[in-house]
């Protein structure tokens, strides 16, 4: 198309589409579309500066050589009952005739024939030819197209292969004659009309419009081109000629000509617009499983609150009977009858251990270690819960079946993904030793509480430090007693000491009730986060992709909207086109 015998409404339009198309490219490799549909694109953009492009198309033995032989009034191309054309022709104009292999099942053929000066015209293999790739050369060279001749035979009209064939065409947006060839082979007009009908309506149904149907006698046509005029009446022929050099003009040849490749544009949006809705389809299914594991893990650390309260109430309930047995033990030994007994600070500290401290480190010991088993036994279980929500979601990535090649692609590459973090999850589990975990996460307890009560990290267990916490509270308190004793006896003195000695064990308790929690606490928080940590460094790849993916391909389906929306306008514009020339036509 030349640009410089253009309007410049008409030049702005052409510049406008080739923009919006390269555009739209650009789009196309952001989603991440497959080489084919950006050749495609690629190839209808640079069929802007190209003549018009005719194909013909339809299946073998429809006649289509034949029809193109007649079209042009000369024996150009070559025709048979078999499948003869076995590669794309591309037919121009030229000095001579010749025919030049130009690419892969391509060749170029030339004739000094006056109809090609303006249009160039593509002769396509069989659609339902046996060597298979024929027909997917015809499929590739179809979206260049600006105005496709469908030529089908009155004795097998529109088959099923010709239905298939025309609904890919019509997916592409273009526009579409239908010639009903070999009218010949019958002998009555109203049997040819029968056959138009039929045709029509198929069309329309298919279609969802009424294409232009021309019923012909190639044969007849050529004949009567070549020395035998008598013939051209009943060819059928004068009808598609006018529509081919008068309805064809070069107004109407510029808004096919821009249409089509817009029609492609469209049609290449409208479908990765689709296969992105796929790819976040499959996305959500991914956030699910990620928001399934956030939510186990909030509800371990809920669980984990609620249990550590639980069992630091166990903890307080065993220093609550500690403080009673001890005040019990001042109201027995602080009194005028035991006074002698006071003197004994050996036996005043063994009686307490006895009769006060007794089994509580056992006891404490008994608490934590359950705390501890849950713990592990919490974590275990996490872990467990999230492998079977990943193993659950590699059986779907292996069942689901995606037909587009561009969501196959996503979908293998996330499946490939969720396998090796479902396989890291595994491993985790199958590692897990829950006797080493407990031992560990103990150890770890022991010490922080030794080190806090200041007793040494080297205790033998956690009892130890409670045990030497008790003990010298009960130093201090018969220490109290003791000086108390010694500096007055008196029967005044003693219900004062008695009443120094329990609040004194009351503050002790308090205070050891206060480490043991806050310790306990702040190790089993650490512990919580230690485990949350190792769960994150196994699924952030993961959820990075799902969110980094799901963050393109919104912005992509944004861009081919507004993509879409814009081809849209010029549509509407280069539609405005023919309707000025249509009035500019009425009024001459």
């Amino acid at each position: 198309m030349q640009i410089d015998v253009l309007s410049p409404d008409e030049q702005r339009l052409v510049q406008d589409e080739r923009e919006l198309l390269s555009r739209l490219l650009d789009a196309l490799d952001t989603a991440g579309a497959v080489d084919e549909s950006r050749r495609t694109l690629a190839a209808a953009i640079a069929q802007l500066d190209e003549l018009f492009l005719l194909v013909v198309a339809g299946e073998f033995n429809s006649g289509k050589s034949a029809f193109i032989n007649a079209l042009l009034g000369e024996t150009v191309l070559e025709e048979g009952v078999t499948p003869t054309t076995a590669e794309v022709h591309v037919l121009q104009f030229g000095p001579e005739r010749r025919r030049t292999p130009t690419g892969p099942a391509l060749h170029q053929v030339t004739a000094p024939i006056p109809l090609l000066r303006d249009i160039h015209i593509v002769d396509t293999p069989g659609t339902n030819a046996v060597v298979r790739e024929h027909e997917a050369i015809t499929r590739e060279f179809v979206p260049r197209a600006d105005l496709v001749l469908f030529v089908t035979s009155v004795d097998r009209p529109f088959t099923e292969t010709e239905r298939q064939f025309l609904q890919a065409i019509r997916e592409w947006g273009k526009k579409i004659v239908i010639i009903v060839n070999k009218v010949d082979l019958l002998e009555q007009e109203q049997e040819v009309q029968q056959v138009v009908a039929f045709v029509d309506d198929q069309a329309r149904r298919l279609l969802g419009q009424t294409p232009e149907i021309f019923p012909v006698s190639a044969r007849r046509a050529l004949r009567a081109k070549k020395g035998e005029p008598a013939l051209w009446s009943s060819s059928g022929f004068e009808p598609l000629e006018r529509f081919i050099v008068d309805r064809l003009d070069e107004r109407e040849r510029l808004v096919l000509k821009l249409t089509n490749p817009l029609g492609v544009g469209l049609q290449l949006a409208a479908r990765y617009r689709d296969v992105i809705a796929g790819r976040l389809g499959l996305l959500q299914d991914d956030v699910r499983v990620l928001d399934d594991v956030d939510r186990q893990v909030g509800a371990y650390r809920a669980d984990m609150q609620e249990q550590f309260t639980h069992r630091m109430s166990g903890i307080e309930t065993v220093l609550l009977q500690l403080e009673q047995r001890a005040h019990a033990f001042f109201d027995e030994m602080l009194r005028l009858g035991r006074v002698f007994d006071l003197f004994n600070k050996r036996r005043v500290q063994e009686g307490f251990e006895k009769q006060v401290v007794a089994d509580t480190p056992a006891q404490i010991e008994r608490q934590v270690a359950a705390l501890v088993d849950w713990m592990v036994s919490s974590d275990l279980q996490q872990w467990q819960r999230v492998t079977a929500h990943l193993a659950a979601r590699r059986r779907e990535h292996r069942e689901r079946i995606v037909g587009d090649p561009e969501v196959l692609l996503t979908h293998s590459e996330r499946g490939r993904l969720v396998e090796a973090v479902g396989q890291e999850a595994q491993r985790v589990v199958e590692r897990f030793d829950r006797h080493r975990e407990a031992e560990a996460l103990a150890e770890s307890a022991r010490n922080a509480v030794a080190t806090t009560a200041a007793v040494g990290a080297g205790a033998v267990g956690l009892g130890a430090a409670v045990t030497a916490v008790a003990t010298t509270a009960a130093a201090d308190v018969t220490g109290i007693m003791m000086a108390s004793l010694i500096a007055t006896i008196g029967l005044f003195v003693i219900p004062n000491r008695r009443r120094t000695a329990k609040a004194e064990m009351r503050q002790k308790v308090s205070e050891m009730r206060e480490m043991l929690q806050r310790t306990l606490g702040e190790q089993f928080e650490l512990e919580m986060r230690r485990s949350a940590d190792r769960l994150d460094t196994v699924i952030a790849p993961y959820s990075r992709f799902v969110r980094t993916e799901r963050d393109v391909l919104e912005s992509s389906r944004e861009a081919l909207d507004r993509l879409i929306g814009a081809m849209q306008v010029l549509k509407g514009r280069i539609a405005q086109l023919r309707t000025a020339g249509a009035e500019r036509a009425e009024a001459r």
